[in-house]
């Protein structure tokens, strides 16, 4: 399954970038500490169109935790909220697209991700000290 309908681009040039970068060519650069990314392409939340946004590669054994850490801002990020109403999105990973299925973590498997999150990406632990809100940790897994 494919995420398919009207593309509505990102509004940050950033997320615009890395998006084509990864389209085109399988990597982003100018990337935060140059660390590796995936795409994103789901359903927004009441729209439905397509939206793409690029998240920090955290995988393992073929699934992806998905940090939904906005840098530690107050709130959660648009996609957070659009992944719990339409789980099914495409994951690029390099030239690798997968289908994927969304669901959020708790306890002690949310645990685990973060840490695996934390290793791959550190900033992740200061901008959990920067806000007072539980970062959500989602994962992709292969449909």
């Amino acid at each position: 399954m494919s995420v398919t309908g009207e593309y509505e681009p990102s509004p940050s040039a950033r997320v615009r970038k890395h998006v084509a970068e990864m389209e085109t060519t399988g990597t982003a650069t100018g990337t935060p500490l140059d660390k590796p990314i995936v795409v994103l392409t789901f359903h927004s939340r009441r729209s439905r169109k397509v939206h793409k946004t690029a998240v920090m590669r955290v995988e393992h054994d073929g699934a992806y935790a998905l940090v939904a850490s906005k840098g530690g801002a107050p709130q959660h990020p648009q996609w957070y909220h659009a992944l719990t109403v339409h789980p099914e999105i495409d994951l690029l990973d390099g030239t690798e697209k997968h289908a994927m299925r969304v669901r959020e973590l708790h306890g002690d498997e949310r645990a685990q991700w973060w840490k695996r999150a934390v290793e791959a990406y550190p900033p992740y632990a200061e901008y959990r000290r920067r806000t007072d809100r539980e970062i959500p940790v989602l994962l992709a897994e292969p449909v």
